[in-house]
């Protein structure tokens, strides 16, 4: 019987699931189940966490069967930050955390990118979902207005590890244009370069939903680098852009055996 997966080809060394580094990770807008299961059918291999977007996970009649499928798959399912930051704005912080945990959620993101959560509240809410969950932190504004402070960025993320984050995923939104990218789509590596040099590269998860920000990640920190805010449909051509199996990452360096 053939392998499922080809071995003729020289490409970069990936880290094996579970990793905490080179992770992929998707958001889902609202799937259906029988999608999710389609998809997974092709890209579990290349996926570590699967969010589920902004408060769908509150309103996904599906919920239950995806977690269930997730886990079976081995990706991490992760809730949306702005389900928590409502939660938080209605005081209704434990309400949520037990929710999650009931209904089997193994992962949290914590932001304050529409609340205007305090700094150091937010990093108590690290703290107090770091006791139940696996946390992704993030940081950087919704607001396509809102200033963009490489240092401030840098200093939140560093604090929100302290607090008990296994990650810290850096704004880009899903349109690509927010936060740690300029409007027209372009990289602030001012600020990319300040994350990462606060926490680790290998803590610090780029959210990139287009492939050009992607490749350019790619490029420069390796193959092994975290992504975010994939698409669940896009995951297995993120991985040909980490492995150098498209034009974007083609490496002509590497030279035919003889």
């Amino acid at each position: 019987m053939m392998n499922a997966v080809p071995s003729f080809l020289t490409l970069p060394t990936r880290t094996a699931k579970p990793r905490r580094r080179g992770i992929t990770h998707v958001l889902d807008t609202g799937l259906p189940v029988a999608d999710v299961a389609a998809l997974l059918g092709v890209c579990s291999p290349y996926v570590d966490v699967w969010k589920l977007g902004w408060g769908t996970a509150y309103l996904d009649p599906g919920l239950p069967a995806k977690l269930r499928l997730l886990d079976g798959a081995g990706v991490l399912a992760c809730t949306g930050g702005t389900l928590l930051e409502v939660a938080w704005q209605q005081g209704a912080v434990e309400p949520f955390l037990d929710w999650a945990t009931e209904v089997g959620f193994p992962c949290v993101e914590v932001s304050r990118g529409v609340a205007g959560i305090p700094d150091e509240e937010k990093q108590a809410l690290v703290g107090r979902a770091a006791e139940r969950f696996i946390v992704i932190a993030e940081v950087g504004s919704k607001d396509a207005g809102a200033a963009v402070d490489a240092a401030a960025w840098a200093a939140e993320a560093a604090a929100d590890l302290a607090a008990g984050a296994t990650w810290i995923v850096t704004e880009g939104r899903e349109s690509g244009t927010v936060g740690l990218f300029a409007p027209d789509g372009s990289v602030r590596v001012d600020v990319v370069d300040a994350v990462a040099n606060a926490v680790g590269v290998g803590t610090t998860v780029f959210e990139a939903p287009r492939k050009e920000q992607q490749a350019w990640l790619v490029r420069r920190f390796g193959a092994d680098v975290n992504v975010a805010n994939v698409r669940p449909e896009e995951a297995l051509g993120l991985e040909a852009l980490r492995l150098g199996l498209r034009a974007d990452t083609f490496d002509a360096s590497v030279r035919a055996r003889r």
